[in-house]
């Protein structure tokens, strides 16, 4: 397994960097908890938050996709497809004026890499399954 943990680690260092902005739009805006209506911080804490919510389940079904023994070439693919979009979506939204198309496009590409891997993860099971009831 080399891929999947390569990601996951360029990914973390991203996800820390997007930590750190959080952090210092907080102690600029001297505010604790919340957003209290500064925008900077709202964009800077939706981008982390994000970030938070499909990461996580995208590393999951790449790894499981790596252990049952995925191509290396589509791996790589899925990993590196999350990673730019992963960042097309934290630069498109941390925009003071929001580049949409790269927000759409950050995202589109993650749901192509869950969707991909959870299909294939489906597909392989099934065929798993099926194979072993014969």
């Amino acid at each position: 397994m080399v891929f999947v943990p390569l990601h996951a680690g360029l990914l973390a260092l991203l996800f820390v960097f997007l930590s750190v902005r959080v952090i210092g739009a907080r102690r600029s805006a001297r505010i604790p908890l919340g957003a209290a209506e500064d925008a900077l911080l709202l964009r800077r804490m939706r981008v982390h938050a994000n970030f938070a919510e499909y990461v996580p389940l995208a590393l999951l079904l790449l790894a499981f996709l790596e252990w049952r023994g995925a191509s290396a070439v589509l791996l790589n693919a899925l990993c590196v497809l999350l990673l730019i979009g992963r960042g097309l979506h934290a630069y498109g939204v941390s925009q003071p004026k929001e580049d949409f198309r790269l927000r759409v496009a950050g995202m589109a590409a993650t749901f192509v890499v869950i969707g991909t891997s959870a299909l294939l993860l489906v597909l392989g099971s099934l065929a798993a399954l099926l194979g072993a009831g014969a």
